[in-house]
């Protein structure tokens, strides 16, 4: 992983299937924080491909959560009602080509502002771990993870705290707008 990230560089984001193909690219996301563990991005109105080559733009600020070491990514939607968060059940991120990479499981966690929260995509998980036949010990790390990550909300993880997250907006925002003023 390249070593040399600053706050304010922007990445590219490439999430994977486990057959190693692009199942869906985000063509920015801006360095927010740097921690030991994990790394923090911003992104607004981003362009987003699909595998098929469709396009569409995320619709609000979003406060991007990637982790070193655990077995999911946390996305903070910033929107009107309140912090809504989608956390997908993936790899350990990489960083290749100022590209933040990762194989996504399909499992999710969607949070909602009130506090409640669902899992999705139980019955897309159970097809692509029959067709890409993954194997038991994978099975069990993609569940545990899931555990990992509601047990990490429900006992406050930082990734979850709105003050935490609206400062981390306030700094993509002025980062934003620094590049746009430097551009003119």
């Amino acid at each position: 992983m390249k070593n040399n990230l600053c706050i304010g560089d922007k990445l590219e984001i490439q999430c994977y299937k486990h057959n190693k193909k692009v199942h869906r690219a985000w063509q920015e996301a801006v360095v927010l924080d740097i921690k030991k563990d994990y790394m923090v991005f911003g992104n607004n109105k981003t362009l987003v491909t699909e595998a098929e080559g469709t396009t569409w733009r995320t619709k609000e600020p979003a406060i991007i959560y990637f982790f070193r070491n655990k077995w999911y990514n946390i996305i903070a939607q910033m929107k009107k009602d309140g912090i809504y968060y989608y956390c997908n059940i993936a790899t350990p991120f990489i960083i290749e080509e100022n590209t933040i990479k990762y194989i996504d499981y399909d499992l999710d966690l969607r949070i909602f502002p009130k506090g409640e929260y669902k899992i999705l995509d139980k019955l897309e998980y159970e097809y692509h771990k029959n067709k890409m036949n993954y194997s038991d010990d994978l099975d069990k790390v993609i569940n545990n993870a899931l555990k990992e990550l509601i047990l990490e909300y429900e006992n406050g993880a930082i990734m979850f705290n709105k003050e935490n997250n609206i400062q981390y907006l306030n700094t993509y925002l002025k980062l934003k707008k620094e590049s746009e003023s430097s551009n003119i």
